[in-house]
């Protein structure tokens, strides 16, 4: 994570913090609960943050679409001076209004720019409509008006942020402070940010990426962010400028774990691009023409120098969403189509994939151990997906609109037994459009696998395996969805209306579960004081004996 002592010191309003009691009365007031229940006890509602309060009504249309959390801890600063130098650009403004805290990790972004995007295949023909070019620009320079250098504030921003956004701006909070406004916010004017993402273990202070719905992509230092008073985005690399490359939305920024400074950004076209932080990307990036749109292709850039390095062609139409396994080898993705894909990177291959049951995919997370993916969307179901099965193997019953948000809960851990049956046991969590957050536990030695429905009798069920389960999925195969009869299905441990408007993100953290809805407000629900979790990396799934819940 990003280093040094370097204070942070930003123009601040005080806003005194939001009565509890008067919180809890406007909550009720909606039929809302401050708290859910769980077997292992009630989940309370800490914390919820918001846009500030002098956010005019118009931005409230546009709402999160991510949220992100990072932890900024001592690690030396390595110089940001230390980039090739890059070419000029604009800068975009940072505005200051009722920010009293720094942040840092994923940064949240919302809705709809003002800006007309062109639906583009990126095939590098040439011209910036087809995406020939590859520019990068360099963003720097002092605040407006202050004679202040970035670095010469006295806090040393340490602590865990939560970075969220509304419309075009991303905010940054402290999540565990009493403030309900943000303590800083940037502004990127007639652009909105879509996509973020942080890497904790960047070891030269760029460790924060921004992607537009402009097409335009940014890593900086989220710390350098915080140290700089003024309202610029300051230190940071400008990638694929004015969407010379791809003038497509940016659907989703990822940086590769174990591959320090590779990250890829996945457009609504359906392409991938794999860049490295490192290259100033002035050299010209132009790939073959897809011939086609059909069919997964890789295309590497024809000089070393370029940036990006590699066209990844996913799908025809959108990527909804991205996701790596922890150890960097497999990515995820999802798109309109309604098909997961999941690619060996390194080998770029495609692995195998499949169909939603109905509708589009808008989501997926994988299991910190690589074994299980999470995919949600249109159809209202969670699907289970193993990776050494290649297919479904259970789906999750208990939302009434489309899935937007799914992840896996690595640092729960049930409760311990001294029954030598253990099995695996899996927490996962999903957000919808019906307001909802639900929890579930899988367990996959407790799944009922049912058999299909004997001609003229009842449907039976069975452990045994029945056709969908027994087929052998051929690598590289993107199958058809299932039957309902086919797969085992899940009940959720937990059903709780948590917002009064749809919800957009789920992250789940060491002390608690965050949740953020259309309307620009981000809830924090800490566990059960009594609850012992895993370790922060929690890369090994949790053994016992209990079996599914609900």
């Amino acid at each position: 994570m990003i280093n040094n002592e370097a204070a942070v010191s930003t123009t601040t309003t005080t806003v005194a913090p939001p009565s509890t009691s008067s919180s809890n009365t406007a909550a009720q007031s909606l039929g809302l609960k401050n708290f859910f229940k769980t077997p292992e006890g009630r989940y309370k509602l800490r914390h919820d943050k918001a846009h500030p309060s002098s956010l005019l009504p118009y931005a409230l249309a546009k709402s999160i679409t991510q949220i992100t959390l990072a932890d900024l801890k001592d690690q030396p600063v390595q110089a940001v001076a230390n980039f090739p130098a890059l070419q000029p650009s604009s800068s975009y403004s940072v505005a200051s209004s009722g920010v009293r805290y720094v942040t840092s990790k994923f940064l949240g972004s919302s809705g709809n720019g003002s800006r007309m995007l062109g639906f583009v295949g990126g095939n590098g023909t040439g011209s910036k409509t087809n995406g020939g070019a590859s520019k990068s620009g360099h963003v720097g320079g002092l605040s407006n008006g202050s004679s202040s250098t970035v670095g010469s504030n006295t806090s040393d921003g340490k602590g865990t942020y939560l970075i969220f956004n509304v419309g075009d701006t991303l905010y940054i909070t402290e999540l565990n402070s009493e403030e309900k406004d943000p303590i800083k916010s940037i502004s990127f004017g007639n652009s909105n940010p879509v996509c973020h993402a942080f890497d904790s273990k960047a070891k030269d202070g760029h460790d924060f990426l921004i992607g537009l719905n402009t097409g335009d992509v940014y890593s900086g230092s989220l710390r350098l962010q915080l140290q700089d008073v003024g309202k610029k985005l300051v230190g940071a690399h400008h990638y694929n400028k004015d969407g010379a490359l791809n003038n497509t939305r940016c659907m989703g920024v990822a940086w590769i774990p174990e591959r320090d400074g590779t990250f890829v950004a996945a457009h609504a076209d359906g392409n991938l691009y794999v860049y490295e932080k490192s290259k100033d990307g002035s050299v010209e990036s132009s790939f073959p023409v897809i011939k086609d749109q059909t069919q997964f292709s890789v295309a590497h850039a024809r000089s070393s120098k370029s940036n990006p390095i590699a066209r990844w062609h996913i799908c025809q139409g959108p990527i909804n969403a991205i996701a790596f396994s922890a150890d960097g080898r497999y990515l995820a993705t999802v798109g309109r189509d309604g098909y997961l894909r999941v690619f060996d990177y390194l080998n770029e291959q495609l692995i195998c994939g499949g169909k939603s049951y109905y509708g589009a995919l808008l989501c997926c997370a994988w299991s910190s151990d690589g074994k299980y993916i999470l995919t949600g969307g249109e159809d209202d179901l969670v699907q289970v997906w193993s990776m050494e099965d290649r297919k479904v193997v259970a789906w999750g019953e208990g939302h009434n609109s489309w899935v937007s948000g799914v992840a896996f809960d690595s640092y729960w851990s049930p409760p311990t037994s001294e029954d030598e049956s253990e099995s695996t046991v899996y927490r996962f969590g999903s957000v919808g459009q019906d307001t909802q957050l639900l929890l579930w536990d899988l367990a996959m030695d407790e799944l009922v696998v049912p058999l299909r429905r004997p001609p003229g009798g009842s449907p039976t069920y069975s452990r045994a395996h029945s056709s969908h389960w027994d087929n052998v999925v051929t690598v590289g195969t993107l199958q058809p969805a299932p039957s309902t009869k086919d797969v085992p299905k899940l009940a959720p441990l937990v059903a709780h209306r948590v917002h009064s408007e749809p919800l957009s993100a789920l992250i789940f953290s060491r002390e608690s579960i965050l949740t953020a809805s259309r309307d620009g407000h981000v809830k924090i629900w800490t566990r059960p004081s009594d609850v012992q979790v895993s370790g922060s990396d929690a890369l090994t799934p949790v053994k016992a004996a209990s079996s599914v819940s609900g």
